[in-house]
């Protein structure tokens, strides 16, 4: 990628703060949390392929989820933690708009695959006998493949526009990573086109998503207000909470960031709104989705206990494991 319609080589990132004596804390902080997000998203991407009875509908999208938590974290945290330790961040042209599709892939996606769980769970609880014929492995893929086209359209539809525009003298990015917003500070030409396509892409990007999943949630409460059992109706409650407490991190960090009137919050600050978004929920997503999960827990243990004895023999349950990538998307009944 060729910045033909501008004069900007390269982009310096202003990194979270100015201040020298933040720089080594934040950079060890970071790079914990960054340790930590790849550490339980990957473990939870190796569990769920190697665990065939993890090989159901909700753990496909939590796989995606964890795939998609990984990529996204890694397409920026790493860039942030070079800013830290280096004089001048700067990144060129065309690393930026690389940057900028990729991190907007990962994030739309993710808003649709929470969506995706959402229904997954709706249709598991308001309509059980149903649930197998429902949400197939046919159906899964489809709803996975939707995920990435979404993803897709909307990053190449951004980046599109942020690349006609023209850059002038003006280089440095008030952000950590290459982000719409700022970038569009920086222009020197019209935005009016790009405004447009950041409210209309945002709106449905976390509108959409966002109705589906209140959706689905009133109907999982109102089919929970039905259980007669104490016992049944704080299980679900349970796993709606872990959810919810996701979704609302997630969308709510966005919609705070590309929603707002700019005159209510500067770019500085709605940058470290977006940490939620870019930081904070890959890292806990694992934790909330997975590590307070009974069938996560036992797949671990066992998982941990066939590799400490070694064995030579293959149990089924091991011969299954061989085949965990075709059982991905050969759920059990």
């Amino acid at each position: 990628m060729v910045a033909e319609n501008s004069s900007v080589t390269e982009f310096v990132l202003a990194g979270l703060t100015h201040q020298p004596g933040l720089q080594a804390p934040l950079f060890l902080l970071f790079l914990g949390s960054y340790v930590a997000t790849a550490a339980g998203n990957l473990g939870l991407l190796a569990l769920i392929g190697l665990s065939a009875h993890l090989h159901t509908p909700m753990y496909f999208f939590l796989y995606h989820l964890s795939l998609i938590d990984f990529c996204y974290s890694t397409a920026i945290t790493p860039k942030m933690l070079a800013g830290f330790v280096s004089d001048r961040n700067v990144i060129s042209y065309a690393g930026c708009m690389t940057q900028l599709f990729f991190f907007l892939f990962f994030v739309v996606s993710e808003s649709f695959v929470l969506s995706a769980m959402a229904y997954d769970r709706y249709v598991a609880i308001c309509d059980p006998l149903a649930y197998a014929a429902t949400v197939s492995p046919r159906v899964c893929l489809l709803l996975a493949s939707g995920v990435y086209a979404m993803g897709l359209a909307r990053a190449a539809a951004h980046t599109a526009c942020m690349a006609r525009l023209t850059f002038c003298a003006r280089s440095l990015v008030d952000h950590y990573m290459c982000d719409i917003l700022p970038l569009l500070e920086l222009s020197c030409t019209s935005t009016r086109v790009n405004v447009l396509v950041v409210y209309v892409g945002v709106g449905i990007d976390i509108g959409v998503p966002t109705l589906t999943i209140f959706v689905s949630y009133a109907l999982i409460l109102s089919s929970i207000l039905r259980i007669r059992s104490s016992r049944g109706r704080s299980k679900a409650f349970s796993t709606c909470s872990s959810h919810l407490m996701a979704v609302s991190l997630f969308f709510g960090s966005g919609a705070f960031m590309y929603l707002k009137p700019s005159s209510l919050l500067p770019l500085s600050q709605g940058k470290v709104s977006s940490l939620f978004y870019t930081i904070v929920v890959p890292m806990l997503n694992p934790l909330i989705y997975s590590l307070r999960n009974k069938d996560v827990k036992a797949a671990l243990k066992k998982t941990w206990s066939k590799t400490k004895s070694k064995s030579v023999t293959l149990s089924p349950d091991q011969g299954a494991i061989g085949t965990a990538g075709k059982g991905l998307f050969s759920f059990h009944k």
